[in-house]
């Protein structure tokens, strides 16, 4: 699995989806993968604008967003 925990996550959900029939199910699944796609874009998002600026970058990582 990879090092990081939101592809994993993702991967995990995406086995879930295929393994069951449930229409239910699918549709929670596929809500949870697209509000992990968002905080995957806001995590991004952050990187790119403390990517010029360590003492941010440091900041962040320390509150857990990067």
């Amino acid at each position: 699995m990879s090092q990081d925990p939101l592809e994993t996550v993702q991967t995990l959900l995406e086995s879930v989806i295929e393994e069951t029939d449930d229409a239910e199910v699918h549709y929670k699944l596929r809500s949870a993968l697209q509000i992990l796609e968002a905080s995957k874009e806001e995590v991004s998002t952050l990187k790119e604008a403390a990517a010029d600026h360590p003492e941010l970058e440091d900041r962040l990582s320390d509150l857990g967003y990067l």
